[in-house]
């Protein structure tokens, strides 16, 4: 992505490709989703300085809506892991290589809080950061 200035007829060109706006819409989601796509599957050098800046754009949109619509469950790591495996379309079975599937279960129920290790692991799993375990 080119760091030069904008130029306010290639930033306008882009927006009108794209036209970012609030997402209100599930459909709306999926076309910005779409369109940060299209621009992210570029090489970052490959990008002009509008390009990216409307990419920017378009992650905030997208970040507001999910945040908005689809938060994340906050303060109870097991619900946090339960939310992450249903995200995912995972089972509780595929976190067994990180615990036993008897501490999984006792960490899905509450009954068992996330130790740093299985927390670190989890995050690398789940690509998401460490702290939403702890």
């Amino acid at each position: 992505m080119s760091t030069a200035a904008l130029s306010e007829r290639k930033y306008r060109a882009v927006l009108s490709r794209f036209l970012p706006a609030v997402i209100r819409t599930e459909a709306e989601y999926r076309r910005m989703l779409a369109a940060a796509s299209e621009l992210m599957d570029r090489h970052e050098d490959d990008l002009s300085a509008e390009e990216g800046r409307v990419l920017e754009l378009l992650s905030m949109l997208i970040e507001e809506y999910e945040d908005r619509v689809h938060p994340l469950p906050s303060g109870q790591p097991g619900k946090m892991v339960a939310h992450l495996l249903e995200e995912h379309r995972l089972k509780p079975s595929d976190l067994w290589g990180f615990s036993p599937k008897s501490r999984v279960s006792e960490i899905l129920s509450g009954k068992r809080s996330i130790i740093e290790d299985q927390a670190r692991k989890l995050a690398e799993f789940f690509h998401v950061p460490v702290d939403l375990f702890l």
